[in-house]
């Protein structure tokens, strides 16, 4: 049993937003992942870039996440919850996979659309997806793949146990245009970035000044 002086960890989510739905999806992690692998790749001007140009950037970096999610209704099931008893961890496991799939409404209109021979029907768009890791991070991400692994089933087949790989791709304002919500998300991440990261040079530089790091 936790100690009620025990800090409350806030707990990450991926929320999916529709405009024909406020909330397409909302996951909250049951647990939080241990590790949280994030890539940058920089945008720069490339190899082939005359030398005046070498240094600049192109816009912000391709950041790639990647995380493992647990999912247990271990928990739900020995109080009786009558959703976990009913259907284990699908709802859990469907809200994450409508992050990758088209509303059935929208397949059905564009079916109906091409039956009647318009030429050009429109993809459906994926919901606009969010990361929220914390206060201090929430970026817009599109679920580029993910693995699921069921470990446990309950009498019925319904998965009661399960580990999710997602993989996402962060979406700056290289991505989004200035009419989308998702451009002024990520620009308020990195203007909070660029702020730590103001914080954490001053700390860096009173080191140096106390003489706790050598220059040479």
């Amino acid at each position: 049993m936790s100690s009620p002086l025990s800090p409350r960890v806030v707990r990450g989510a991926i929320v999916g937003v529709d405009i024909l739905s406020p909330v397409a999806s909302a996951i909250v992690f049951q647990y939080n992942p241990d590790t949280v692998t994030r890539t940058l790749q920089a945008q720069a001007a490339g190899d082939g870039a005359a030398r005046a140009e070498a240094m600049r950037l192109k816009g912000a970096p391709i950041e790639t996440i990647r995380l493992e999610a647990e999912i247990d209704a271990t928990d739900q099931l020995a109080g009786g919850d009558p959703i976990a008893l009913a259907t284990g961890i699908y709802p859990q496991l469907s809200a994450l996979e409508m992050l990758v799939y088209p509303k059935s409404g929208l397949v059905i209109t564009n079916t109906a659309l091409a039956a009647a021979g318009v030429i050009e029907v429109i993809p459906p768009t994926a919901p606009f997806t969010l990361l929220i890791w914390g206060f201090k991070r929430v970026v817009p991400v599109r679920v580029t793949d993910f693995s699921i692994t069921e470990e446990a089933y309950d009498t019925n087949l319904n998965p009661i146990r399960a580990k999710v790989t997602l993989s996402l791709r962060v979406l700056s304002y290289n991505d989004l245009g200035p009419t989308h919500p998702g451009f002024y998300v990520f620009l308020t991440h990195q203007i909070a970035k660029e702020a730590f990261a103001v914080v954490g040079s001053v700390a860096a530089g009173a080191d140096v000044i106390r003489g706790n790091v050598r220059l040479a």
